[in-house]
Order: C-alpha cells, then sequence, then structure tokens
C-alpha cells in the first residue's frame, strides 16, 4: 500500500495552498470572496462549485490533514488524530457516544460508506411540519443523480463479508427483505477499515474528491486551525476571528488570523455549527438555534456463532433492513433501521458491557462475535425532539440529548428485533449491549429477559456516529433558523451547509443527503455570488 498514489501528497508537492500546524503559519489577514469553516461533506461540495464558478474559496478546518500514506489501519492512530475529542465526545449525561470526523474530510474520511438518498416519507414530514414544499423526491432527483456521479456510488458487488451474510440470513429466514447497500468506493479492497482512513483511497470521500478540484482551482485551505466567532457589524458578518490549535485542539502559539470575505458559509456539522453561531452571538428571535440537534440514537445487539465472523474484514456495512422503518407511522411509535456494523478490537471492547472476567471471556470470543446496530429515528414525534446543543464556559459545545422513554421504548423493541434475527440466523448466544444483560441461549429466553430489562440511560449502551439538526431549515423564520436555500433568515451573506439543517433526522445514513441537497444549495449560490451557472463534475 505504501506504493499507492497520494493525491493529497502530490497536490502539496504541486503547490496547493495549505496553511497551519506543519504547512506553516498563518498570515495574520486573509481576503477572498467565500469562507468556509470546516472541510467535510457540505464543505467540500460546496467548495468544489463555488471554486467552479470562478470565486476566490478559503476554507477552515481544525483538524489536521492526513491522507492515505498516513492511515495504517489502526485504532490507536486513527481515534486520536481523525475524530472529534479522540471519538470519546459524549453527550451532557455521558449516556450517548458519539463518533464524528475531526480532520480535511470531516467525517466524509472515516465513515462507513452507506449512501442512501433522504427518505420521501422524511422528506413529505419536512413539507408538511416545515414548510419545505421543494423538498421532494422528483425535485432532489437530479441533485442526488450528480453527486452519485461524482462520488461514485453504486451497487456493492462483492459479497458481503460474514458479518451482513447473517443479518441477510436471519432476516431471509424470518420472510424480512434485507437488500444491499450502495457505497461511495471506486476500486475499493475491500479491507474493511474504512473507520480508520482509507490507505487505497478507494473511498470517494472529501479527502480524495472536491477539496482536491477545489484546491487545483486555486482555493486555499488552513488546517489545524479553529474559527472562533463570525464578527458582525452591521446585520452581516464582517470577518471570521480564527486561532490555531494543536492536534488535540488546545490553543498553539502564533497570532490570529482574520478572513475577510463577501459571503461565509459554516460547515462544521451539527453540535459545531450551532455553537459557532452561538459563540458569535448571532439573532436567534424564536430560540431555535442548537435546539432539535439529532443523533439516530443507536443500540447494538452482540451473538456468538460457531463459525468464525472476523467482524473486521471486508466492506463494513453492505446489507440493511428498512422493515422496522416501514411497519409504523413516521410519527408515530419510533421506529429504526438495521445494519451490520464493522467490528474492530478497541471500540468492541469499550462498547461491551460488564467487567472483569465475563468482558474477558467476552473479548476472547471476538473472532466469532457478530453484531447488529439499531439506527432510530428521532424528530418525528413530539417525545422525540432531539437534543439541545449549549456552550461550556470555555466556548465549547456540549449536547444534552435525553433519551425518553418514548425513544427507550424503540431501543427495547430494537433489541427484540436484532435478537430474532440473529437467532435465525444460527447464533448460541445472543447478548444485547445492555448492562443488565445476560447470555441468552434462545429466542424464547431473550425474548422475555429484554422485555424485563430496565432501559435507562446509562444502563442501556447508546452510541451514535450521525449527527443532525441544530441549525435547521424551514419556510419561515418562526420555525428553522435558516432558509430553504441555506441562506441565514436573519444574516444575509451568511449560509449553512451541512447535516445541521435537515429539521429532523434522515432515518438513514445521512452522508448522501448532504452530498445532494448541498449540491443544489451551492449550485444556487454560486449563480447569485458569480452569475455562472456550475454542475458538480
Amino acid at each position: 500500500m505504501s506504493r499507492q498514489p497520494d493525491p493529497v501528497r502530490e497536490g502539496l508537492a504541486r503547490g496547493w495552498r495549505v496553511l497551519g500546524g506543519p504547512h506553516g503559519a498563518l498570515p495574520g489577514r486573509i481576503d477572498c470572496d467565500v469562507a468556509i469553516v470546516g472541510s467535510g461533506a457540505g464543505a467540500g461540495i460546496t467548495a468544489e462549485l463555488l471554486t467552479q464558478a470562478g470565486l476566490r474559496v478559503v476554507l477552515v478546518e481544525e483538524g489536521p490533514l492526513r491522507s492515505s500514506t498516513d492511515f495504517h489501519q489502526r485504532e490507536s492512530e486513527a481515534y486520536p488524530t481523525l475524530y472529534q475529542e479522540s471519538a470519546a465526545r459524549k453527550t451532557a449525561d455521558k449516556a450517548i457516544n458519539i463518533l464524528q470526523g475531526r480532520c480535511v474530510g470531516g467525517s466524509t474520511t472515516v465513515n462507513w460508506t452507506s449512501s442512501f438518498r433522504t427518505p420521501q416519507s422524511t422528506l413529505d414530514h419536512w413539507r408538511d411540519r416545515f414548510g419545505l414544499s421543494d423538498f421532494s423526491s422528483d425535485a432532489l432527483a437530479p441533485w442526488f443523480q450528480q453527486a452519485e456521479r461524482r462520488l461514485n456510488v453504486g451497487t456493492w458487488l462483492m459479497p458481503p463479508n460474514e458479518n451482513n451474510e447473517l443479518l441477510r440470513r436471519g432476516a431471509a429466514r424470518l420472510g424480512i427483505a434485507a437488500p444491499m447497500i450502495q457505497r461511495n468506493v471506486k476500486g475499493c479492497w475491500d479491507l474493511g477499515s474504512c473507520g480508520m482512513g482509507c490507505p487505497t483511497n478507494a473511498k470517494q470521500s472529501m479527502l480524495v474528491t472536491t477539496i482536491p478540484a477545489a484546491l487545483e482551482r486555486g482555493a486555499s485551505l488552513l488546517v489545524q486551525t479553529r474559527v472562533q466567532e463570525l464578527v458582525m457589524k452591521g446585520g452581516r458578518i464582517e470577518a471570521l476571528r480564527c486561532v490555531p490549535v494543536q492536534l488535540d485542539g488546545s490553543l498553539a502559539s502564533g497570532a490570529e488570523v482574520r478572513i475577510v470575505a463577501k459571503h461565509y458559509l459554516v460547515c462544521g456539522g451539527a453540535i459545531n455549527s450551532p455553537a459557532l453561531l452561538m459563540r458569535s452571538g448571532l439573532p436567534d428571535p424564536h430560540s431555535l438555534l442548537g435546539r432539535r440537534t439529532f443523533l439516530h440514537p443507536v443500540v447494538i445487539s452482540a451473538a456468538l456463532f460457531e463459525q468464525a465472523v472476523a467482524g473486521w474484514k471486508g466492506a463494513p456495512q453492505t446489507i440493511y433492513t428498512d422493515h422496522f422503518l416501514e411497519t409504523q407511522p413516521i410519527d408515530g411509535a419510533i421506529g429504526y433501521k438495521l445494519e451490520a456494523p464493522p467490528i474492530h478490537p478497541v471500540i468492541f471492547a469499550s462498547t461491551l458491557p460488564g467487567y472483569g472476567q465475563a468482558q474477558a471471556d467476552l473479548l476472547a470470543e471476538f473472532p466469532k462475535t457478530h453484531s447488529l446496530l439499531a439506527l432510530l429515528r428521532d424528530g418525528f414525534h413530539e417525545q422525540s425532539a432531539g437534543g439541545r446543543v449549549t456552550l461550556r464556559s470555555d466556548g465549547s459545545p456540549v449536547l444534552d440529548y435525553p433519551l425518553t422513554d418514548f425513544v427507550m421504548d424503540g431501543a427495547r423493541r430494537a433489541f427484540l428485533s436484532m435478537a430474532e434475527i440473529q437467532f435465525s440466523a444460527g447464533a448460541k448466544v445472543v447478548l444485547p449491549v445492555h448492562e443488565m444483560a445476560q447470555r441468552y441461549t434462545s429466542w424464547a429466553q431473550a425474548r422475555e429477559a429484554i422485555a424485563a430489562l430496565p432501559m435507562k440511560p446509562l444502563l442501556t449502551r447508546v452510541v451514535s456516529a450521525h449527527v443532525m439538526g441544530g441549525c435547521g431549515m424551514a419556510g419561515d423564520d418562526k420555525r428553522g433558523v435558516v432558509r430553504p436555500d441555506g441562506v441565514h433568515w436573519q444574516v444575509a451573506n451568511l449560509s449553512v451547509h451541512d447535516g445541521s439543517i435537515f429539521p429532523t433526522s434522515i432515518g438513514a445514513n445521512p452522508q448522501l443527503s448532504i452530498y445532494g441537497i448541498v449540491n443544489r444549495l451551492a449550485t444556487g449560490l454560486a449563480k447569485r455570488l458569480s452569475g455562472r451557472d456550475v454542475t458538480l463534475a
């Protein structure tokens, strides 16, 4: 793999404009047409389109620039350097662990490539409840098609690994449809280490697609640089105030940089984007900022099989079922999507319940362990209003996310569904990831025991890798922070282009929703700022 081309290092050698951290000191002031906060899904798509329109673009990323040469398939390297808070970001009560990227490319550099368009049922809800009348599947289809072509989203043609095959097999025996997941990869080696950065550049993340395209067209990228504040004057953003930071996020030596632009884009992802707007004291006349932040709370069920599963090998997520999303109304009891996540030693050991000999016994059976996750679709019922972002005394964000009885009822039903599928697939033992669960050796035993488990925060292990909302989009300013075109309702030269604009969760892995919707928003913004028509190449 060391002989594989590294487009990032080759670009740096050609003279890409990259500063910050090891790439050089920041200047005191930068002038440009558009300043973009972040470098993830929304930022990458936006930067490619705006530079295509001939605009001078500067991207500001708090994390480091890493590339395929740096990705060694090691959890010990990946989590501290590529994730927010070393992959240990938690909600205020510590009940939910949040995996979120913090590097050039953002979460697209470390995600598992699952690609779903925004479900029609979600879009219908946005139309009815948030006035987003032009967000139908038909209206968005051309924007999704362009993003899918640009990022090579397509059917995964190789056989699923055993971890995913067990989901397909167990579901089929129960008469539940479990189709293949589309992935955004090109020439994938089927290594299974997507969450640690792709060492072969097969994953079509922002790191190897849109960000290089923007840099080739003259964009500048500041890394290890934090935007502290959007400086306002006269009802408009006047500048970004930025500071250099070290790899761990602590302040680095060096002076502040002031970036002055005609238009500003916040693309830091849900949690960070609303926090930046709060730190900057932006108008929030209806107290919406930071509210309705969603996670897709995830619960996990482990199982042991006679045969080797080797959940760390091969494409991480290739099979799913929406059966439990589609069996009730979207605004009824909370539904859930089932997928088979990859299993690697550190994340496995830190997620399993229990301690001492019991956990040591589980770890000894790691190669024969299978796992399923249930992704709970939050935000569609009054009792799942998501969480709220607030600021700590140092200005850093924290998410308070109540796990209500309504949500935890979904977690219990999800444990039951996953256990039934795992026993159907031939599991000899099923273990819900819950502090009070035991090893269950039959479906009947599991069904009775899971029905009696106390579904409480901290007892039920909950994780998430999807953050959405907090700067919600709506057809009027009483329901949303930004307009349907992504522009802030009260600040005309500020837009938000990331998952924080979603008024609910998606009900599916959100990366393609960000790509497709931001494609439309950024194309319109490029036209307004430059007068030019651009298309995601």
